[in-house]
């Protein structure tokens, strides 16, 4: 549950520090006062919308599933969103993005406003029936299980399937565009480290002329070798260094002159044309090696095509074996759920009963096969739509599928955040919701905002929510303040006694 609560800097809120029970805890006060606001300042702290404060935070006492985000538990987890140029979010002092701390929250907190429909999405309702339906037999987990294993493999086979049936309608055109792709890279025929000898090569031949030229006016150097030996001799000088040195200097001319022999049968146009080719290939795969690399996928590319109906054979068989075993699944599934229907009718009736509200009536139909399988659930309210019903309706009827899902989905507990769920009832028919809150309200932290006085009466803390200027406050009645709370809610401003003594009367009814 949530302990403590805070926030600081807001435009409505200068700062507000509340503590909380467990139970029904209920918001009141003027229309405009800041109750909506204050729970969108809770509500933010979990990743749900955005609040101008600078820092909301929140004490959680419950152990949390945090483990997938590396977020250990403490023995009271601190919510904590502070804000500057942009929203921050930390749990136990770690940063955390919105996103995750929003994962983390929706395993135990439960947020129902005025426009939401959530708990008749298809998803939701299978999953109640579902949890229904272990309850039942508890080898109803296993199959879900098997069931979303066996779907997966059969979806990824589908579109495998698909996919080579699709290549299958145009096998002979890809054919013929790998073939000619491997014909573009074969006719060049490019060598490993070959762009750089020819790039060495085309250097050599701009410069032969002057290296010709420049190796004929250095040959004369050896006219005068034997001048250079007797000189040494006369001097009485060892001639070995110098024999060896133009011995070396011979061999490497011998061997730049055999260089240039070669060159002499290179045809530079030819030359030219191999560096263009090359290049070619280069710009196009980036490099020789990855040029020789795209010709060998494609080799095995089109040896794939050759082999396609092989492999679409093999494919069909296992996309049918898996196809039978995930009808198999869908269809146990499918009885299993049927099976639990009555029940899962009958106890949102009886929620609905208490809710003085008619009965609806739940039902099965097929749909396409997805992840969820192959069933969707219709809840039909008679000859009226679910969405020309009234907003009063409209919430009694969520509250009831709430009220449900929490008993077989969130034994554990949980934070259930309700705006206004209420609003446009009756006094009977808001004292029904405050009678199934309240049973909620034995497992259930419940903060909920209301404008009748039955649903407060019942709470087991009561905050007013009061304005004065452009800065709002929250303040936790006493029992002589609640009197005047509630009277207000039944009068309005002007406060007459009649209103005091109903008001007294539902204190005193819970007492």
């Amino acid at each position: 549950m949530i302990e403590r609560f805070y926030i600081k800097n807001h435009f409505s809120f200068e700062e507000c520090e509340l503590y909380f029970d467990r139970g029904l805890i209920a918001f009141t006060g003027p229309s405009g006062a800041g109750k909506s606001v204050l729970m969108q300042a809770l509500l933010s702290l979990f990743g749900y919308g955005d609040v101008n404060a600078s820092l909301v935070e929140a004490s959680i006492a419950k152990k949390l599933d945090m483990e997938e985000q590396g977020i250990q538990n403490d023995e009271v987890n601190v919510f904590k969103l502070v804000k500057t140029k942009t929203a921050r979010y930390f749990i136990n002092s770690q940063n955390i993005s919105k996103k995750n701390i929003n994962n983390i929250s929706k395993k135990f907190i439960n947020y129902l406003n005025v426009k939401d429909d959530e708990e008749f999405e298809n998803r939701r309702l299978l999953e109640l029936l579902d949890a229904i339906s272990n309850k039942k037999d508890s080898s109803h987990t296993k199959l879900l299980k098997d069931f979303s294993s066996e779907y997966l493999a059969y979806k990824e086979l589908n579109e495998k399937l698909m996919d080579i049936t699709q290549k299958e309608k145009k096998i002979e055109e890809l054919k013929d565009f790998t073939r000619y792709e491997i014909a573009k890279i074969e006719e060049v025929n490019p060598l490993k480290g070959e762009d750089e000898e020819l790039m060495l090569k085309k250097k050599a031949i701009s410069k032969k002329d002057k290296i010709e030229s420049v190796l004929h006016s250095a040959s004369m150097i050896f006219e005068s070798e034997s001048s250079v030996n007797e000189a040494l001799s006369l001097m009485e000088k060892d001639t070995t260094f110098f024999d060896e040195c133009m011995n070396e200097l011979r061999a490497q001319f011998e061997v730049q002159k055999e260089r240039l022999d070669d060159l002499e049968d290179v045809v530079i146009e030819d030359l030219l044309e191999r560096i263009e080719q090359i290049a070619g290939l280069k710009k196009k795969y980036g490099s020789i090696q990855e040029a020789l690399l795209q010709k060998e996928l494609k080799i095995k590319e089109l040896a794939q095509y050759e082999n396609i109906s092989f492999e679409k054979s093999k494919l069909e068989k296992e996309h049918n074996r898996a196809q039978n075993e995930v009808n198999d699944l869908t269809s146990k599934i499918s009885k299993n759920r049927k099976n639990s229907l009555e029940m899962m009718n009958k106890n949102i009736n009886s929620y609905l009963k208490e809710l003085y509200m008619s009965d609806v009536f739940l039902s099965i139909k097929y749909k396409e096969l997805d992840e969820l399988g192959t069933d969707e659930v219709c809840v039909n309210l008679g000859n009226i739509e679910l969405k020309k019903i009234s907003s009063g309706e409209y919430n009694r009827l969520r509250l009831a599928f709430l009220a449900c899902r929490h008993e077989y989905l969130q034994s554990d507990g949980g934070i259930l955040i309700l705006d206004e769920i209420d609003s446009n009832l009756s006094g009977k028919e808001s004292m029904s919701v405050a009678n199934v809150l309240l049973k909620l309200s034995k497992k259930y932290q419940i903060f909920a905002i209301s404008h009748q006085p039955q649903l407060s009466s019942r709470a087991n803390m009561h905050f007013l929510v009061e304005k004065s200027g452009d800065k709002s406050r929250v303040k936790f009645l006493n029992k002589n303040e609640r009197v005047e709370e509630l009277a207000r809610m039944v009068s309005g401003e002007k406060v007459h006694e009649k209103a005091f003594e109903f008001a007294k009367s539902l204190i005193e009814d819970i007492k």
